[in-house]
Parts: structure tokens; C-alpha cells; sequence
């Protein structure tokens, strides 16, 4: 039911998640009376390391109304069809382990157990789980589209996300949101706010607008903390004594071609003191070196960098890497009186599994559904919303961890990840209860989960050694098969990577 007089959401701060944020209401409510406008500081830069998401960012997309092929167009975007880990299990140069975590379910998952039937198999040299129960481990291999030429907008034989860059993705959405769903943008810096007496906001202080009023406000400012840290001083839940990575440095790679084959996975390639993203857009490469400081010093972390971009391009690094702190961590509160706190000003952790932007339209999402603008509805919105994304955060960091927990590197930095004292309690028992049996939804009761048992299973038996686990029961062994097949008929089916691409954009 529409309230009874127009009701004012104002966001703070622009960029991913404010124009996300900005959008997913717009789109969901704006039939309520409700009126949405984003106040941004200009020439303040965004972040973006986000230039990976998680498979939902196409739901948010059609629930804007913006067309897949205008989004690949101005984004330079590509698809994503999960991540693909080198060298994370050991640190052997010429042969690196290495698995991929696809987004696609394992075949039939939920009819049959086939990591039960794989651990079954006699030979411990067979084909990793992830190409065992799961198609789309071949095309991530191939370097495929997951669509077929009849795939229709935002459909696909193989589930998939995106990787874009993040500054353009934030012009598009801007443009779009104002453009499309009627989202008000003023640009400006915020010099302070009005409270009531009971420490709701009423107004904010513009440098150039004067008091901008309304009924509930959200902080998507970034490590800026506006409103979230700066008003109601909400501390940060940190997480440096799981995550150790607290640097990134970043740098856009050229393809030595225009033709170049596109990854469609992230590939994520282990090192001394951390890992290297790499990500392919349709013009250009996006690589960054995520690591310990305490492991590994500024220059020691540019030569890693420098010595990877070698490997891949033949030459050094194309110019001076961006450095980005990481505080992992994530907020003791997200919702205070009129106030939520969306993106980076929320939470922060490293970019493993794209899951920032996903945290963005989960939030996002929760609020279109549930945003009461009257007192004692908001309180109660308010805790559910504080309770929810508290174990979100939680069950997040337990999954960031798994990748790291079980690694046989002899690094320091990898043997201070392998010590369980460095484990939150929650993961330790779940990797017990694992040792006997492959994780199932049993494990997940939350409402809430950015990663489940499938991911669970694909990162657990990506990096376990094989030959030491249980043994299990062969009875799905003929879905093994039917795996195969499958596999076989879609490599020969879809098109490469760029290809499909090209054609959608063109079209």
C-alpha cells in the first residue's frame, strides 16, 4: 500500500553501490510514493577493484530494465563463469595444481550425491571434482561463452555473472538511473547532518544545496564512513586475524592482440604472500596482487606483480600499480535509527569470489522488501536487517578462509593460513563434520547465503588431497557419465569467448 504522503530516501555517495542501491530501489518502490536521489562528491574516485560479480547481478540488470547488450557494450563487459585457482594447493613452478569453482551446480545437484560417487572412483589421477561433475569446468577451460548463439537475453547453457570495468559500470548506472527510473542526483559534498532528539536524521548539510531532508538515508560513501562512521560512530568488526591480506596493487594489462582469446573465468594464481587476480575485459586485462604486508615488503610485492605480467604479456609492468589498503572487516551494526550502510562503508574484505557487489545487491534488495518508514516498524526492520547481514559477513569470511585452509604452500604466509588457531571456530567444525561426509544443505540453515554446499564442495575438494579423503559410495556413477557427455556435446557447441561477445554487442 502506498503511504499516505511522498516519502524521501536519500543516498550518500555514488559509484557501485550507490547506483546499484539508487536503482534497486527506484525500480522496486518507485510506485510507492517514493522518491530516491543519490548526493555525490565530486571528484571523488571510486574504488574500483570490483570488476568481477557474482551470478544474481544479472536479476538486479533485467530488474532495472537495462539490456544485457547495451550493459557488455559500455562496461567493456565480459562473462563470468567462476573462478578458476592455480597453485593454491602447492607451489610446484612447473606443475600447479589447480581447480575451478564454476557457477554452475553440480549435475543434478540435490537428486544425486556425485561427491560421494567421485570420492568412489578408484583412481586417485582421475579428473578433478570439478570437471567430474560439472560441464561448465570445460568451457571455463576452453575459454567458451556460456550462451549459445539462441540464448536469450540473460539466459545461458552454463550460469554466469560478468566482469566489467568498474568505473564505466558506475557511469552506465548512473546515466541509466536518472535517465530511466527518475533518481535525482545532486553533486556535492555532505559538510554534516540534523538529528531529532532521539538521533534519527532529518536533514543533510550540503556544501552548494543547503539542508537536503528525508526519511531514511543509506551510506554507500565508501571508506569514507559519511554517515555510518562519522554520525553514529558504529565500529568495525575486524577479521586481519583470519584474512592476513591487507594490500592490493592493481594494474591494467593490454591484450597483445584485438583478437586475443578471453578468459571467462577469474583466474586466481597463488604466490608467496598472497595471490593475482586477473581478470579479461574485452579491451584490456585487469591484474592485481592481493597480499600480506607482513609477509612480503612494497617492492617484493611489485616484483611479483611484474614478474606475472612478463608471463603473460611478454613485457614489464605498463606503468606505476595502484595500491589499495584492505581493512577487512565488516560493520558491528549496518542500520542505526533512519540510517543503512551499503557497500565498502559497510564492510570490506578482500576480492576473492566477487563478493562485494553481491553484498551490495543482497543489502539492496533486503531494503526494497522491507523498508518501513514509520518508528517502532523501522526498530524492527532494523535489528532483522543487523541479525541478517551479521552472519552474511560471518558464513562469508568461513568460505574466504576455506581456500586458503587446507593449502600445502610452505610459504609463511600459507603455513599462518593453515593453522587452524587462525580459523573461526564455525569453519573448524565444519571441516570436521567434512571429513566424513561431502557438505550438504543440512550445513547451511541460514536464509541468507552467499555461498552454499555446492561452493563449499568445490572449493574442499579443489584443494584436498584426493588419495586422503573418505571414500565414498559409487551409486551415481552413471550421472558421472552423463557429465562427460554433456560436456562433450557443449564444447563442440558454443562459440569462443570474444566471439559471443562480439556478436551480442554487434547485434
Amino acid at each position: 500500500m502506498a503511504p499516505d504522503r511522498a516519502r524521501s530516501v536519500v543516498i550518500v555517495g555514488g559509484g557501485t553501490a550507490g547506483w546499484l542501491t539508487a536503482g534497486i530501489l527506484a525500480a522496486r518502490r518507485g510506485d510507492d510514493n517514493l522518491t530516491v536521489t543519490v548526493v555525490e562528491s565530486p571528484g571523488v574516485p571510486i574504488l574500483g577493484v570490483g570488476e568481477g560479480t557474482w551470478p544474481t547481478i544479472r536479476r538486479t540488470l533485467q530488474t532495472l530494465g537495462v539490456r544485457e547488450a547495451d550493459f557488455l557494450r559500455a562496461c567493456d563487459a565480459t562473462f563470468k563463469q567462476g573462478s578458476r585457482f592455480v597453485g593454491w594447493r602447492n607451489g610446484t613452478p612447473a606443475a600447479p595444481h589447480a581447480y575451478t569453482h564454476p557457477f554452475t551446480l553440480p549435475h543434478r545437484f540435490g537428486e544425486v550425491d556425485l561427491a560421494a560417487a567421485w570420492l568412489a572412483q578408484a583412481a586417485p589421477d582421475g579428473a578433478g571434482f570439478d570437471e567430474a561433475v560439472c560441464f561448465q569446468t570445460a568451457l571455463c577451460r576452453l575459454a567458451l561463452s556460456p550462451k549459445a548463439r539462441s540464448s536469450a537475453e540473460y539466459d545461458g547453457l552454463g550460469n554466469y555473472a560478468y566482469h566489467f570495468d568498474a568505473g564505466k559500470v558506475a557511469t552506465f548506472l548512473k546515466a541509466h538511473c536518472t535517465e530511466k527510473l527518475g533518481v535525482r542526483y545532486i553533486p556535492d559534498d555532505i559538510t554534516g547532518c540534523t538529528q531529532d532528539a532521539e538521533g534519527a536524521i532529518t536533514a543533510l548539510h550540503t556544501a552548494n544545496n543547503g539542508p537536503l531532508e528525508g526519511d531514511f538515508f543509506i551510506d554507500c560513501s565508501g571508506g569514507h564512513g559519511v554517515l555510518i562512521d562519522k554520525v553514529y560512530h558504529v565500529p568495525m568488526v575486524e577479521c586481519r586475524d583470519v584474512l592476513f591480506v591487507d594490500r592490493a596493487l592493481a594494474i591494467q594489462v593490454p591484450y597483445d592482440s584485438a583478437d586475443a582469446p578471453i578468459a571467462s573465468v577469474t583466474l586466481a594464481t597463488a604466490q608467496a604472500a598472497g595471490w593475482i587476480w586477473d581478470i579479461g575485459l574485452t579491451t584490456r586485462r585487469g591484474v592485481g596482487y592481493v597480499h600480506s604486508s607482513a609477509h612480503a615488503s612494497q617492492d617484493e610485492a611489485i616484483a611479483t606483480l611484474d614478474a606475472y605480467v612478463r608471463a603473460i604479456s611478454g613485457k614489464g609492468l605498463p606503468g606505476t600499480p595502484r595500491s589499495i589498503a584492505i581493512n577487512a572487516g565488516y560493520r558491528s551494526r549496518f542500520w542505526v535509527h533512519n540510517c543503512a550502510t551499503v557497500g565498502v562503508s559497510s564492510g570490506f574484505v578482500e576480492p576473492l569470489e566477487a563478493s562485494s557487489i553481491a553484498m551490495i545487491e543482497l543489502s539492496a534488495n533486503h531494503l526494497a522488501d522491507n523498508l518501513a518508514f514509520e518508528r517502532d516498524a523501522m526498530a524492527a526492520e532494523a535489528h532483522r536487517f543487523n541479525t541478517m547481514l551479521d552472519q552474511v559477513w560471518r558464513d562469508a569470511i568461513d568460505f574466504l578462509k576455506l581456500h586458503y585452509a587446507l593449502s600445502d604452500r610452505p610459504e609463511p604466509f600459507w603455513a599462518a593460513n593453515r593453522a587452524s588457531a587462525s580459523w573461526p571456530p564455525s569453519l573448524r567444525d565444519k571441516l570436521q563434520i567434512w571429513q566424513h561426509r561431502p557438505p550438504a544443505a543440512s550445513d547451511f540453515p541460514h536464509a541468507f547465503q552467499l555461498f552454499g554446499p555446492a561452493s563449499y564442495q568445490y572449493v574442499l575438494y579443489g584443494m584436498a588431497d584426493r588419495a586422503a579423503l573418505a571414500g565414498g559410495t559409487a551409486a551415481a556413477a552413471a550421472e558421472l557419465a552423463e557429465v562427460q557427455a554433456l560436456t562433450a556435446r557443449l564444447t563442440r557447441m558454443l562459440a569462443p569467448h570474444r566471439d559471443s561477445i562480439g556478436a551480442i554487442v554487434a547485434a
